[in-house]
């Protein structure tokens, strides 16, 4: 199963605002996707409690997983995505 470690990059982290653009980016993907921190269990990538539930924080290090025909190039946006700072976006750009 392809993975992705990725540091999160959004000044506050994934609160409400980062986490409801990844998490409608997964959603969007053709292949399930899910997220974890360390050894916690991951949660589905697209829920947006799930992702929430993380607490992950700017720096924080999460791993993506997917299988699946399409999971890498899924795994390549969603992890580009998580590294940008989605905070400094402009409201409605992605």
């Amino acid at each position: 199963m392809p993975e992705r470690t990725v540091v999160i990059g959004s000044a506050q982290g994934l609160h409400a605002r980062p986490a409801k653009i990844f998490v409608h980016m997964a959603a969007r993907q053709p292949v399930p996707v899910s997220i974890r921190v360390g050894g916690r269990a991951a949660v589905p990538a697209s829920s947006i409690l799930g992702v929430l539930s993380l607490g992950a924080a700017q720096g924080t290090e999460v791993i993506l997983s997917a299988d699946g025909d399409g999971a890498d190039a899924a795994l390549d946006e969603l992890a580009e995505l998580l590294a940008a700072d989605l905070d400094a976006e402009e409201p409605g750009h992605v």
